[in-house]
């Protein structure tokens, strides 16, 4: 299977820590790949790197072959690439579709003639915009579906994080970053979630997702394969099965000697 991200050496320096340490890394087109390891490994800042929110120290990114490593966050998305954040980042006095449609930015027309004279054009557009909307959530919750009006801090925590996946998989991105999309849920909110991502998988088996999570029990279920950080550097990579009976990962991750 192909790479559809590769990272070679990459560095990330902040004064005197080193976030990531000369880090290579290929993501295949179309897996579930978990990123693991314990707190301030460099998960977070592997996303933010790639994403062009913090410029790599030294190393190169390639997405489809091409040189991303000094991308603006903005040419990041328009080659196909689309995130969530460990923190909700919903804009909750506006509608489900609002905060949705945040996330559709690059297919939509922002031109002045467009927006006060092709009226028509704008409405067909609308349209369109509302159809994908209520596609996307209805993969979650069918019931979500049909509360795109309703603003977005009057929904639950889960179908709040439902929002913030399906902002961004309306933009259509060929690789989904979803960074602990199960924080603060329960136990059976984090099944239910699980779920969703499945059901995308099996809906956009073209999609290539990486998924940050500390519950063991979710990454065996979805991922195909896992790597782990420590202090920036991959520890290991493989299996579920395979990283778990790994001796240094039980060590680093999993607290035991």
């Amino acid at each position: 299977m192909s790479a559809l991200l590769s990272c070679h050496g990459l560095v990330m320096r902040f004064r005197g820590l080193t976030a990531l340490d000369d880090l290579d890394l290929d993501i295949r087109r179309g897996e579930i790949l978990g990123l693991l390891g314990p707190n301030g490994s460099g998960k977070t800042t592997f996303f933010n790197v790639v994403t062009g929110v913090y410029k790599a120290s030294g190393g190169r990114i390639e997405f489809e072959s091409q040189d991303i490593s000094k991308s603006s966050p903005q040419a990041v998305y328009r080659a196909g690439i689309a995130r969530t954040f460990q923190r909700s980042r919903l804009c909750l006095p506006l509608t489900i579709f609002d905060n949705i449609m945040i996330g559709n930015a690059r297919h939509l027309d922002h031109g002045l003639w467009f927006n006060l004279v092709r009226r028509k054009q704008l409405r067909r557009q609308f349209e369109a915009c509302w159809a994908e909307a209520h596609d996307l959530l209805t993969i979650f919750n069918k019931a979500l579906g049909t509360r795109l009006l309703q603003a977005a801090g009057s929904v639950s925590m889960i179908d709040r994080r439902r929002i913030e996946v399906c902002r961004a998989l309306v933009s259509r991105p060929k690789l989904l970053l979803l960074d602990e999309p199960s924080a603060g849920m329960t136990h059976e909110e984090t099944n239910e979630l699980m779920d969703d991502i499945l059901a995308i998988r099996k809906r956009m088996p073209e999609l290539t997702i990486v998924i940050i999570e500390h519950g063991m029990s979710v990454i065996e279920r979805i991922t195909d394969r896992c790597v782990v950080l420590n202090y920036g550097r991959k520890l290991c990579e493989g299996t579920y099965g395979e990283i778990a009976r790994n001796a240094d990962v039980q060590q680093a991750y999993l607290g035991t000697s």
